[in-house]
């Protein structure tokens, strides 16, 4: 039903990207104008809607700039506050945003604000923090600000050369806009990716000779985590009525991982950036265990019983994480 929806609403996907190429057309050529900063600021982002794994890409990066002041922008998309605003330990994530919220609890040691405002907000954080480095979470569409390097994530399952515009297809912004990246990553490939199918891919995306192709695949944490020191074994979910809980973009690959560990469970899907309703929270307690993601559990912390999340992370060959740490190297 939703992909014949998606085709009956084709003109409408023309009109979107006409719309798309006279923005980017008047940024182009000068009469939109983008504006640099003395901090160096790394864009991470995408061309289309969620999916690709921005925050964890953004937590690689806080990890892989330890040592440096690190800020973190973010627009807190579906948050409840307005303006800028730089988290503390009285913010909760109706303040900041699920994704911004989600980063604070692990890294306190991070400046994390949120501001719809990319530019006011960089220069809020210049003048309050005065970072080293400042990350701008799901920024690569928005050309107000030019940043210092851009990182453009695309999903091995849904390249962006293969896509099209919104509603029809996933694309939020034109597919020639790549070329503004410094580095493009393929995301969520599987482990082990023969060198034959990266060039492949590499072939198709058809990268500038300034930029480089890297692929990651998803790493999972060993253990479930109840985000207050208690750890679930796998094995722990033996005879439990286990269900999933997700309001991601693209919770397929979760979804393939717990059922190669054997894992029996309902899969309860919603949307993405769900606020859950207290009808839905009460239907949860039919359940011994609730595994949800990272993003979803500081949004149910609190609220549901045997709630457990399992950590992601982004994981390189040894080969494109120096790539990677070589031009972040450069830029701090």
């Amino acid at each position: 039903m939703l992909y014949l929806l998606r085709k009956i609403m084709f003109p409408f996907s023309l009109i979107y990207a006409l719309v798309v190429y006279l923005r980017n057309f008047l940024y182009d050529t000068g009469v939109f104008t983008s504006k640099s900063y003395k901090t160096p600021t790394i864009c991470v982002g995408n061309l289309s809607v969620g999916g690709t794994g921005k925050t964890p890409m953004t937590e690689f990066l806080i990890r892989m700039l330890q040592g440096k002041r690190v800020a973190i922008l973010s627009r807190g998309y579906r948050r409840k506050s307005k303006g800028f605003m730089l988290a503390t330990p009285k913010s909760g994530v109706l303040d900041l945003g699920d994704e911004p919220y989600q980063m604070f609890r692990k890294f306190p040691h991070v400046s994390i604000a949120v501001d719809g405002d990319r530019r006011e907000g960089i220069e809020q954080l210049e003048t309050l923090v005065g970072p080293d480095v400042i990350l701008l979470d799901d920024a690569f569409q928005h050309r107000r600000v030019k940043p210092s390097f851009s990182i453009l994530l695309t999903a091995f399952n849904q390249l962006y050369v293969d896509d099209w515009y919104l509603p029809t297809g996933n694309l939020r912004d034109a597919k020639k806009e790549a070329h503004r990246a410094d580095v493009i990553i393929v995301t969520k490939c599987p482990k082990d990716l023969p060198v034959s199918e990266r060039e492949r891919i590499r072939k198709k995306i058809k990268p500038k000779p300034n930029q480089v192709v890297l692929f990651a695949s998803l790493s999972y944490a060993e253990t479930f985590s109840d985000g207050a020191g208690m750890v679930l074994e796998y094995n722990g979910l033996t005879d439990k009525k286990v269900a999933l809980v997700t309001g991601i973009a693209a919770p397929e690959p979760l979804v393939m991982h717990l059922k190669s560990q054997g894992v029996v469970f309902e899969h309860l899907k919603f949307g993405d950036h769900h606020h859950f309703t207290e009808s839905e929270i009460q239907q949860f307690s039919a359940y011994d265990i609730i595994l949800t993601t990272e993003k979803d559990f500081v949004r149910l912390a609190g609220q549901v019983d045997g709630l457990y999340f399992l950590e992601i992370a982004h994981q390189f060959n040894d080969d494109d994480k120096a790539v990677l740490k070589k031009a972040i190297a450069n830029l701090v």
